[in-house]
Parts: C-alpha cells; sequence; structure tokens
C-alpha cells in the first residue's frame, strides 16, 4: 500500500529534492544579506541598535587572559591550518572515490577562504568603526575579522566532512564542534573587549551568506 503522500497525481509535478534544498538554501541567504545589511546600516549611522551594542558591551567586557585564549581560536594561524588538513583529507577521499572533478569541493573553500580578507577588510574601511574602550583609539572594527576567519573556516571543513560521515554521531560530533569553535571565538572576542557584539554578529550573517553561495555553486550533483 502506497503512502498518500507518496501518490503523485496526474499531470503534477513530483517534487525534487535538490529543488527543495536549494529553494530552502537561498531563501536562508537572502535572510542572512538582509540582516547583514541592517546592522552595517546601523552601525554606520550609529543607530539605536548600534548604541544599544555599546550599552551591552559595556556590561560583558571583563579583559582576562582565558576570554583571550579562546579569541585566538579564530586566528589564521590556528583556523586556516584546520581548513588545510580536512581539504587534503576531503580531496583525498574523493579522488579515491572516483568522484567526477574530485577536486572541485575543496578548492572552493579554498579560494572562498582566500577571499575572506578581500572582503572583510573594505567594509572595515567603510564602515571605520572604532572598537569598545578596551582597545584603545583606532577604527576598523567592524565586520570583525577572527569571527569571519573562524565561520569560514569551520564552517568550510564542516561542509567538506559532512558527505564522508556515514555514521550519526560523528556528523552531530563534527556539527556541535563546529558550532562550539564559533560559538568560543565570539565570546572571547567581545568578553575581552576586542568587538562589540554587533561586529561579531554581523559577521556571522556574512559569513553564512558566503559559505551558502560556496554550497551552492559547488555542491556535488546527486546520482
Amino acid at each position: 500500500m502506497r503512502r498518500p503522500d507518496l501518490i503523485v497525481r496526474p499531470g503534477a509535478t513530483p517534487p525534487v529534492p535538490g529543488r527543495t534544498t536549494s529553494r530552502h538554501l537561498l531563501t536562508l541567504l537572502t535572510l542572512a544579506v538582509i540582516l547583514f545589511a541592517l546592522i552595517t546600516w546601523q552601525v554606520a549611522a550609529h543607530g539605536p541598535l548600534a548604541r544599544a551594542d555599546e550599552r551591552l558591551s559595556d556590561s560583558l567586557v571583563h579583559p582576562a587572559r582565558g576570554w583571550e585564549l579562546l579569541a585566538d581560536l579564530g586566528n589564521i594561524t590556528v583556523a586556516v591550518p584546520v581548513l588545510l588538513v580536512v581539504l587534503v583529507y576531503a580531496g583525498l577521499r574523493a579522488r579515491r572515490a572516483g568522484t567526477e572533478r574530485w577536486w572541485r569541493e575543496p578548492a572552493g573553500a579554498g579560494v572562498l577562504m582566500a577571499a575572506v580578507p578581500a572582503i572583510v577588510v573594505p567594509l572595515k574601511e567603510l564602515v571605520a568603526r572604532s572598537g569598545p574602550p578596551v582597545m584603545g583609539p583606532g577604527t576598523g572594527f567592524y565586520p570583525s575579522g577572527h569571527t569571519a576567519t573562524a565561520v569560514v573556516a569551520y564552517g568550510s571543513a564542516t561542509l567538506l566532512l559532512l558527505p564522508w560521515l556515514r555514521r550519526t554521531y560523528a556528523r552531530r560530533l563534527v556539527l556541535t564542534g563546529c558550532l562550539a569553535l564559533n560559538a568560543a571565538v565570539a565570546v572571547g572576542l567581545v568578553v575581552r573587549g576586542f568587538h562589540w557584539p554587533l561586529d561579531v554578529v554581523a559577521s556571522w550573517f556574512l559569513c553564512t551568506a558566503l559559505l551558502i553561495l560556496l554550497r551552492l555553486l559547488v555542491r556535488r550533483p546527486s546520482p
């Protein structure tokens, strides 16, 4: 007996899983871009959201060494080597499996990681936001470069690893690890006083959009 939700009526087009996934990703992409644009506008204009952000930061900052260590997880010298190891692993696995254009996904992730400074630095110069008081004079704190490095490096590594993990617990472990690393970087940056909270949140939205674009552009086609 066939399940009712699997019955296709005459003249109806059966759902295509790949197209449904793409639509969901495009929706998330649009939402991330809109939220990033909204935050950027508020920060550049020093609007109510930016002023509330600064008040919140004042109550969170606690410049201790432990928080700085968490922030260091977003350093290029920490996050990029992790991604490079995963790039090599995923590339070798795909090549051994006989995957057509096995290099496409690792290469896409590598290009995206290399493009992060080219995207973030001009935004820093354009917005020219000053940092929390503990950072002294200077501008270029929006969006957070450490956050962008962490999100793209650990996020890309996760996207590359998931297709090769067959056990549910392994996939959950990788996803949890990715989220935990990015959360640790965010907490370290904000509590140590390296960045305002919105600097970090904006980088999350910006790099989420970049990761979705990576997924859409270099996704391995379904058989």
